[in-house]
C-alpha cells in the first residue's frame, strides 16, 4: 500500500524567490533518495535539491521560471507506506559518525562541486575543541566564494591535519574527531547557503516498472522552457550563467570554452560580445540590443603597448574582475544623474569629537561620521521610501528593511559589506559593526552573506580628500550617496561670515524612480538631519 506525500523546498539558507531553471524529473518517473528534483540559482550559484524520498512521481507544481522559497511545494510523491524517513548512503567525501562513544573518525572535505585545490583561508578549530554537528571547521576561498565546512558530527578533536594556506580539495582529510555518541550520527543536510555551492554532476534518472495512472496530469510546459533547460546544461559556472543572461547572450551559441574540459569563462561571454558588437558574428536573435545597447561600438582597440616603451603587465585583481562587469553594466543601464548639496555638520563634529574624548560613555568605541552617516540616511529613507525600493520590471518592491552598505576600501579594491537592520541599532553599535566589517574586508575575511542585502550604499571618500564625485549605484538599489572631505568654509549668518564644517554631499539616482525633485528633497533633508541630529529622533 502506499501514500501520497508533498515535497517541498527544504531549507536553502537566507535566500527567498529563487529562480527554478531547471525541472528534472517528469511524472511518472521513479526516483530514488537524493535524485534530484529541481536545480535553483541564485546571483552566486546554483544547487540541486534532491528527494528526500523514494517513489513515484504523482504531481509537479512548479515549473522552470518560477521562483521559491523555503517551504514551497515541489511535488507529490508516491510512497510506499512503510517509508517514514530517508534512508541516504553516505556521499563521496562524507563521514559517517561511529555507532560507538569515543570512537576516532576521520572528517574529510565534502562535495563542493566542481572546485578542487581551493585555499584554506581560515581554522576556526584547534586539537581538544569539542564541536557539535554544524560547528564551523574551516574557510575555504575559492575564485567565486568563500565557504564554511560544517561538522557533520558532534566530539571532541582530536588532530587537526590542515593549515591556513593549503589546498584542499573533495575527499581530503580536515580532522581527526573522536565522536561523543551514537546521537552524532552525520547529518545529511544541504549547502547554508547557495553562495558556496556549485552546479555538479546530476545523478541520472532511474527508471522503473509503469506507475499507476497519476492524480493529475501537470499543464504542458511553456515554448520557451526548452530553451531554458539547454542554457542551464551549458558547461558554465552558475556566476557565468548569470552574467551570460544579465548581457542577453545564448550561451548555447557558444560550443566551446576556453576553461578546463571546455568550460565557458566570463572572459568567452565577453569575447562574444565583442565578436557581435563588431560584427563578425549575427547579434543574438532573442534580445539583440541588450548586447550592444543600440549604440553600434566600435571593438575594444587592441594596441602593443610596449612598442612605445617599457611596460609591466599586472593580472586585476580578484574583486576587480568580479566588480568590474557589475559596474560597467550599471553604467550602462542605469540612467543616473548625480545631485550635490552641502551638509553643515559643525556641531555634529564637534559633539562626536566630545563623545570619543569621554571614552568610558562609549565602552571603547570610537565614533566615526560615517555611524552617524548610516544612522541619518536611514531616516532618510523613511521619510522618502522610494529611495528604499528596487525595480521588478515594471513594478517597484518597498522594502521594509533598512540595510546598509558602504564601501570600504582594501589593498585589493573596494569591497561593500552591508549593516543588517541600521534602523534597531544605535550609533555606538553601529561603529562596532562598521569596523569589525571594515578589518574583515581587509584580511579578505568576508562572506558572501556580509555583503548581500542592501537597500542604500554610502561611499565616503572624505578620508583621502576630494570636493565633488559621481559614485556608480550598485543595482538593484536605485540611489547611492557619495561624501567627499569636509572642510571649513565661511558661511554667512546673516550678519557676518562665520567659519562652518561643510560636508559635501553627491547622490546619485536612477532617474526611472527618482526625479531630481524627489531626489533634492532627500538630498536637502539629509543635510539638515546631519546639521541638527535630534531630528532624526523626530
Amino acid at each position: 500500500m502506499s501514500i501520497i506525500k508533498e515535497i517541498h523546498v527544504p531549507d536553502i539558507g537566507d535566500f527567498k524567490n529563487v529562480d527554478v531553471i531547471e525541472v528534472t524529473v517528469a511524472v511518472g518517473d521513479t526516483v530514488d533518495v537524493d535524485t534530484p528534483l529541481i536545480i535553483l540559482e541564485s546571483d552566486k550559484a546554483s544547487m540541486e535539491v534532491p528527494s528526500p524520498l523514494a517513489g513515484v512521481v504523482r504531481e509537479i507544481k512548479i515549473k522552470a521560471g518560477d521562483k521559491v522559497s523555503q517551504g514551497d511545494p515541489i511535488l507529490y510523491l508516491d510512497v510506499a507506506e512503510s517509508v517514514s524517513a530517508p534512508e541516504r548512503p553516505p556521499a563521496a567525501g562524507e563521514t559517517v559518525a561511529a555507532s560507538v562513544a569515543g570512537e576516532a573518525r576521520e572528517v574529510r572535505v565534502p562535495d563542493i562541486g566542481d572546485f578542487k585545490n581551493v585555499p584554506i583561508i581560515e581554522v576556526l578549530v584547534a586539537p581538544g575543541d569539542h564541536v557539535e554537528i554544524d560547528t564551523s571547521l574551516i574557510v575555504l576561498e575559492s575564485d567565486k566564494a568563500s565557504m564554511e565546512v560544517p561538522s557533520p558530527l558532534a566530539g571532541t578533536i582530536q588532530s587537526v591535519e590542515v593549515k591556513v594556506g593549503d589546498q584542499v580539495s573533495q575527499g581530503d582529510l580536515i580532522l581527526v574527531l573522536r565522536a561523543s555518541g551514537a546521537d552524532a550520527a552525520a547529518k545529511p543536510q544541504l549547502p547554508d547557503t547557495l553562495s558556496a555551492v556549485a552546479l555538479g554532476p546530476r545523478a541520472p534518472k532511474p527508471v522503473g516498472a509503469p506507475p499507476p495512472p497519476p492524480i493529475k496530469a501537470p499543464p504542458p510546459p511553456p515554448a520557451a522552457e526548452a530553451s531554458a533547460s539547454s542554457f542551464a546544461k551549458v558547461h558554465a559556472s552558475p556566476s557565468v550563467r548569470r552574467f551570460a543572461r544579465e548581457l542577453g547572450v545564448d550561451l548555447t551559441r557558444l560550443a566551446k570554452g576556453s576553461g578546463p574540459k571546455g568550460r565557458i569563462l566570463k572572459e568567452d561571454v565577453q569575447g562574444f560580445v565583442k565578436q557581435v558588437m563588431s560584427g563578425a558574428l549575427a547579434p543574438p536573435a532573442a534580445a539583440p540590443t541588450a548586447v550592444s545597447g543600440g549604440l553600434d561600438l566600435l571593438p575594444w582597440p587592441t594596441v602593443d603597448f610596449a612598442k612605445f616603451g617599457p611596460v609591466e603587465v599586472k593580472p586585476l585583481s580578484r574583486i576587480k574582475k568580479l566588480s568590474g562587469a557589475n559596474l560597467a553594466r550599471n553604467w550602462v543601464m542605469i540612467p543616473a544623474v548625480t545631485y550635490h548639496e552641502d551638509a553643515d555638520i559643525t556641531e555634529l563634529e564637534a559633539f562626536r569629537l566630545q563623545i570619543n574624548q569621554e571614552g568610558e560613555k562609549s565602552g571603547g568605541v570610537k565614533l566615526t561620521m560615517l555611524a552617524f552617516m548610516i544612522k541619518a540616511c536611514v531616516r532618510a529613507l523613511q521619510q522618502f521610501p522610494d529611495f528604499n525600493a528596487s525595480l521588478d520590471g515594471e513594478n517597484l518592491v518597498y522594502k521594509q528593511y533598512y540595510h546598509i552598505a558602504f564601501a570600504a576600501d582594501t589593498p585589493n579594491g573596494l569591497v561593500v559589506p552591508v549593516v543588517k537592520d541600521a534602523d534597531q541599532k544605535g550609533v555606538f553599535d553601529i561603529a562596532r559593526e562598521t569596523g569589525e566589517l571594515a578589518k574583515k574586508a581587509r584580511d579578505g575575511k568576508l562572506g558572501p552573506a556580509d555583503m548581500q542585502g542592501a537597500c542604500f550604499t554610502i561611499s565616503s571618500v572624505g578620508g583621502i580628500g576630494g570636493t565633488h564625485f559621481s559614485p556608480i549605484i550598485n543595482a538593484p538599489e536605485v540611489a547611492i550617496l557619495g561624501a567627499s572631505k569636509s572642510v571649513m568654509k565661511p558661511v554667512w549668518d546673516g550678519k557676518q561670515f562665520v567659519p562652518r564644517l561643510i560636508l559635501p554631499l553627491s547622490l546619485t539616482a536612477d532617474h526611472r524612480v527618482i526625479d531630481g525633485a524627489l531626489a533634492t528633497r532627500f538630498n536637502v533633508y539629509l543635510a539638515q538631519l546631519l546639521a541638527d541630529f535630534r531630528r532624526v529622533l523626530l
